[in-house]
């Protein structure tokens, strides 16, 4: 069981989120906070209580990514899906450059955000396919030289092919299913794709990829 704090000042629409989750047998809602600060105390007092953290980004008093920031200061920073009705690219890149692991709006299944959870538990990383191609949008046609972006090392089609399922945000059991391979294959092949995109998360891996043209 995989236990969950949730954080959004919109008090109907927590109380729903959690109702929501009540549903699942492999998450628990163990917390509940209003805004970033009454979390981050949340977390002080019940330190080790949570494996996840489902959070919102615009919030009086604490922002979400206020709250990130802060907990990367307190060594308390946990797995944490941004739960949101924004999709720009500015909130997602404060996100996740402040240590979010996942990227949701909040019109998600149940089953999506459940599968999220145990991603972002299970140490991956992902973003919701439709953010996915906002962000690839927003980023298309920069360039931060005259001559592009550094070279990296070639991939292979295979692999080409399955950063292409990541930026879909299949996860590895997904993307085994569809090219009729084992998940351990595929975390192989997922980790030498992160090694030569130098990127230490799968979804630093896809906002590579799309700066150098590989997909997109």
């Amino acid at each position: 069981m995989i236990r969950v704090l949730v954080v959004d000042d919109q008090q109907l629409l927590r109380q729903g989120l959690c109702s929501l989750l009540a549903l699942s047998d492999e998450v628990e809602v163990v917390g509940q906070a209003n805004d970033g600060q009454e979390a981050r105390e949340w977390l002080q007092a019940n330190a080790g209580k949570a494996d996840v953290m489902l959070l919102d980004i615009r919030m009086p008093r604490m922002t979400g990514i206020e709250l990130l920031n802060a907990l990367k200061q307190d060594g308390a920073l946990l797995p944490t899906i941004m739960l949101t009705t924004f999709d720009d690219h500015e909130s997602l890149m404060g996100a996740l450059s402040a240590g979010a692991k996942g990227y949701l709006l909040k019109d998600v299944s149940l089953e999506t955000l459940v599968d999220g959870i145990e991603a972002v538990h299970n140490g991956e990383s992902l973003i919701q396919p439709a953010i996915t191609n906002t962000l690839i949008n927003s980023l298309q046609g920069l360039n931060t030289t005259p001559d592009g972006p550094a070279p990296v090392e070639p991939l292979s089609a295979k692999e080409k092919e399955i950063l292409r399922l990541m930026a879909s945000g299949c996860s590895n059991k997904e993307i085994a299913g569809a090219l009729f391979k084992s998940e351990g294959t595929v975390k192989n092949q997922v980790s030498t794709i992160l090694a030569k995109l130098d990127a230490r998360d799968r979804t630093r891996a896809v906002l590579r990829a799309v700066e150098l043209g590989i997909i997109g």
